[in-house]
């Protein structure tokens, strides 16, 4: 079991909300309207981790380590939304999310197969941890700014948590995780080639729903995101490229093999499908 071991690393690092954020060095002439409301629509989009939690445990109901792991992450999670709003509540209580826009995000999602979930999230965890080191970057006021980076610093710990499990999962699973891995791999190192962020919560996760079934979606300002990112931190194509070359550098540990693009990992995904015998569409665009 990887939990107790995971238990113990993230508990060595964790940090205290009122010992360890810098509320002291706030400085009201640096933080301009708009970047406030971004703060708020993070704190928002943060709280999805409940639902995303409820399906996790849900869709493993066979794997009571990775079941037992989600209780660190939730509450990290959980920690992050609540910090980005104590920013709000002490600085700018006028921009506090309400407890019904934060019970908006808490939908149900569709059930999808454990192992590509995994990896989605995994590929999540390592672009949020530059989305908030690229918002880091772009806010002035000096609390954020920390706040941001201890939050991008939790994200990259995550990431390496999920590939903990990704490891395991070769190990029990063999091409069939590595199918799943690397069909998901395909799709969230193409997002340059999309029009929407690829990331957990812009994706639609429950047909019923449909169009209202991404986190985005039901936020007060559903396209706040790519404004955010396009138009605010300026997450450019430097940034893009360092998420991509991410995924690609831990595919290459995780499969044991270099991949140096996308197409790369794409023909090792149609050589594993090969091996399984298995047919299905292109993933994403890559040839």
């Amino acid at each position: 079991m990887l939990y107790p071991e995971l238990f113990r690393s993230l508990e060595s690092v964790r940090w205290n909300m009122e010992k360890d954020i810098n509320w002291d060095q706030f400085d009201a002439s640096k933080l301009s309207e708009e970047q406030a409301q971004t703060i708020k629509m993070n704190a928002i989009t943060e709280w999805s981790a409940l639902p995303a939690t409820e399906m996790f445990l849900r869709d493993n109901k066979h794997d009571s380590d990775f079941s037992a792991f989600m209780s660190i992450w939730f509450f990290e999670e959980q920690k992050h939304s609540l910090v980005l709003m104590e920013y709000l509540r002490r600085f700018r209580p006028d921009l506090l999310p309400t407890e019904e826009e934060l019970h908006a995000v808490r939908f149900e999602f569709d059930p999808a197969p454990p192992l590509e979930t995994l990896m989605l999230h995994f590929c999540g965890e390592i672009r949020l941890n530059h989305w908030y080191r690229c918002a880091s970057d772009w806010h002035t006021e000096p609390v954020i700014k920390q706040i941001y980076k201890i939050i991008s610093h939790d994200e990259a710990r995550h990431g390496g948590a999920y590939l903990r499990y990704m490891k395991k999962a070769l190990v029990e699973v063999g091409d069939g995780a590595r199918a799943a891995f690397s069909k998901i791999g395909v799709l969230m190192a193409s997002a340059r080639r999309t029009q929407k962020p690829l990331h957990p919560t812009n994706l639609h996760v429950n047909k019923d729903l449909f169009p209202n079934d991404t986190v985005q979606s039901r936020l007060p300002d559903p396209d706040w995101l790519e404004n955010w990112l396009d138009g605010q931190i300026r997450f450019d194509a430097d940034w893009e490229k360092k998420v991509v070359d991410r995924i690609l550098h831990n595919m290459s540990l995780l499969f044991e093999r270099t991949f140096e693009s996308v197409q790369d990992l794409n023909r090792y995904r149609k050589e594993v499908m090969a091996r399984l015998g298995a047919t299905e569409p292109p993933v994403g665009n890559a040839a």
